[in-house]
Parts: C-alpha cells; sequence; structure tokens
C-alpha cells in the first residue's frame, strides 16, 4: 500500500467546491445549448409547419417496409400517401393564412381552458365558493371532498 491510502489524512482530498463548479459548468452548457437553439431554425408559419408534417410522415410511410402485406400493400399505402399529400398542398398553397389563424385560435381556446380550470382549482384548493362540499349525515357540511363538474360557460 502506499503512504497516501495508510494514512486518510495525508493525500489530496476532495476538491470543496467541486460541485458548485460542476452545476456551474452543467448550467453554462445547457445556456449556450439553449442559445444555440434560439438562434436556429424558427418555426415558420402554421401552413409551412403543416407542410413539413406532411412530408415527415410522407417520408417516414415510404420507408416502412411491410414484409407481411408484401410489394401490392406497400404500393397501396405509397398511392394513400400521395394522394392525400396532392390534396393537402393546393390548400395549403391557397389559404396558409387560415392555418395561422387555426393555430391562434386553437392557442386562445388552450388559454381560455387553461384559466377556467386554473380558477376553479384556486378556489377548490382555498375552500372558497368553487369547492364541492360532502353532507354530513346529519345534514350538516362535512368540508371539501368529491368530485364536481367544471362548468365552462
Amino acid at each position: 500500500m502506499s503512504d497516501a491510502t495508510e494514512r486518510p489524512g495525508s493525500g489530496p482530498g476532495p476538491e470543496p467546491d467541486a460541485w458548485a463548479r460542476a452545476c456551474a459548468e452543467d448550467l453554462a452548457a445547457e445556456n449556450a445549448r439553449r442559445r444555440a437553439g434560439e438562434a436556429g431554425e424558427r418555426p415558420g408559419s402554421a401552413a409551412e409547419e403543416l407542410r413539413k408534417l406532411v412530408d415527415a410522415v410522407a417520408d417516414k410511410v415510404a420507408g416502412l417496409q411491410l414484409p407481411l402485406a408484401g410489394a401490392a400493400a406497400q404500393g397501396a399505402v405509397s398511392h394513400f400517401v400521395d394522394r392525400a399529400k396532392a390534396a393537402v398542398e393546393p390548400v395549403i398553397e391557397r389559404n396558409p393564412e387560415v392555418f395561422d389563424h387555426l393555430a391562434s385560435a386553437g392557442s386562445e381556446l388552450l388559454a381560455a381552458y387553461r384559466a377556467a380550470v386554473q380558477g376553479h382549482e384556486r378556489r377548490w384548493a382555498s375552500g372558497g365558493t368553487g369547492a364541492p362540499h360532502r353532507p354530513g349525515p346529519d345534514g350538516g357540511d362535512q368540508g371539501p371532498g368529491g368530485t364536481e363538474h367544471i362548468d365552462l360557460d
């Protein structure tokens, strides 16, 4: 055995701030990765993103090998994908702004739903008027519990 292993206090010990240094390195690497992602390709319009999705699905389907179904099924799938792509392309070309509006509407609907649910959860958690109450055996209130239908109207 060496002297360093025989005497516990004699050798160089672990670096006292190693954990803090490792965390700082990880944080710097994560920030650099995010900056690189932000400087990279930004999402396009909804129409462009739909076109990319259609192309990606078509490429994926074209690359599938269907061993059980054989060449006839592969041809039928490719034909179906080509026809679907041909049907979608003119719609995207003629009406690209429609897809932007649909994307906005979907985001707004999601935000409205989220606001309704969060408001209800806050009232329920605080025991406010939105909290469901269970009647006790004597007809009195046992407090919050059970489930309640969330009315979004």
